[in-house]
């Protein structure tokens, strides 16, 4: 089930339960109405924090992590997505087409990993080169390249580190493709033997 529909289902659940211990403490129990109100409002908010808690759970017994790791996880992901803010920002300053596309496919490769590792937090392990030091290499070589590039003019010495740059970048794109593949690693695996398993039926 999406965590989302989980989360709609629990809210609806607090409350309906919210909602008949309202009841129950006015009619039956014969309080109040200010005190039912606080017995069903305090019944409605403890259904919803052990459904969250109970989903959490669900949620991390799914993925095979620890609650301590999921919030390492976490955190890492919140500051990739700042990073990634700041690379998308770079990528629009860039005056070269050339250097343009080459941004939009770096960009694409690391939004692509981002929502993989989001998606799946057990892959981060896969792809800790990446979160501590592709990405971060990426987005200073961007943002430098984007703010010199927008000089006016331009010596030779200025033009030689700009070349170098998209050198540099170019090789950066090839690590992040290899990052993605340790990503994808178990996906690829299990294509291989579902291939191997298909193949041998054909021989069949």
């Amino acid at each position: 089930m999406k965590p989302f529909l989980r989360f709609l289902i629990w809210i609806l659940a607090s409350g309906t339960t919210s909602f008949f211990i309202g009841i129950i403490s006015f009619f039956v129990l014969n309080q109040s109405f200010f005190l039912s109100l606080i017995y069903g409002v305090a019944a409605g908010g403890a259904a919803l924090s052990a459904g969250s808690w109970y989903s959490k759970r669900l949620f991390l017994k799914k993925h095979q992590l620890t609650r301590k790791e999921y919030t390492y996880i976490k955190k890492n992901l919140e500051e990739a997505r700042g990073k990634i803010i700041r690379l998308r920002k770079a990528l629009f300053q860039a005056k070269s087409i050339q250097i343009f596309k080459q941004n939009a496919e770096i960009l694409r490769i690391v939004r692509r990993i981002y929502v993989l590792v989001k998606k799946e937090p057990k892959r981060f392990f896969q792809a800790e080169r990446f979160f501590y030091q592709t990405l971060d290499s990426i987005v200073e070589l961007i943002e430098k390249y984007s703010f010199l590039s927008t000089h006016p003019r331009k010596n030779k010495a200025l033009s030689m580190s700009l070349s170098e740059t998209r050198i540099t970048l170019a090789e950066l794109t090839k690590r992040l493709e290899e990052d993605l593949n340790l990503v994808m690693e178990e996906d690829i695996d299990d294509l291989h033997f579902e291939l191997d398993i298909a193949k041998h039926s054909l021989k069949k």
